[in-house]
């Protein structure tokens, strides 16, 4: 393990402990058994740190290919339901905004990924493609919100295919209407 995995352990480790606004880099380097100026080697500074786990993880879930918006959905959520201590404490401190930031990245690029293998080479107009894009981005960045917010007291994935299940064909409608609306532009 090289030593900047070394710290990115004991943070996260640390993390689940106890709320981001009582960690140190003191501790994090005695955690993990480095001295400070090899944390400041590899990191500015505690959110420097934090977004790099952040986004990390999110190149990790764009890597795995989604067969549906179920797994999109549930995708972007695993971060939090792996690291769920430290997750609730990133999202109650200072540093929330970072958090959602990464987060709302992340479900973009899921959703960009499932995007890409739902309508394909289909001639959909770039604006109608980004309004569909968008729309399944902020409702899975809102699903995840939700749930972070109630503590996350209840099944995200349960609640996430019964929503797919609920909205089943809805995407591959959206979908047939933004080819009629290309055809209808390429015709007029």
């Amino acid at each position: 393990m090289t030593t900047r995995e070394a710290i990115k352990n004991s943070f996260l480790r640390l993390l689940e402990e106890r709320p981001l606004r009582e960690i140190t880099v003191k501790e994090i380097v005695g955690d993990c058994k480095v001295n400070r100026n090899s944390f400041y080697y590899h990191f500015k500074d505690i959110p420097a740190l934090l977004e790099e786990i952040i986004r990390d993880y999110a190149d990790g879930i764009i890597a795995r290919q989604a067969r549906s918006l179920a797994d999109c959905l549930e995708a972007a959520a695993s971060f939090a339901m792996e690291h769920r201590q430290a997750v609730l404490h990133i999202n109650q401190s200072a540093h929330r905004d970072l958090f959602e930031l990464c987060l709302m990245d992340l479900c973009r690029r899921v959703v960009e990924d499932y995007a890409a293998a739902a309508i394909g080479s289909l001639p959909i107009r770039p604006e109608d493609r980004e309004v569909l894009v968008r729309f399944y981005q902020c409702e899975c960045f809102g699903q995840v919100m939700a749930w972070l917010q109630s503590g996350m007291r209840y099944d995200l994935s349960g609640q996430f295919r019964r929503l797919c299940y609920l909205g089943e064909g809805m995407t591959e409608q959206m979908i047939s209407r933004a080819l009629e609306a290309g055809e209808e532009g390429r015709r007029a």
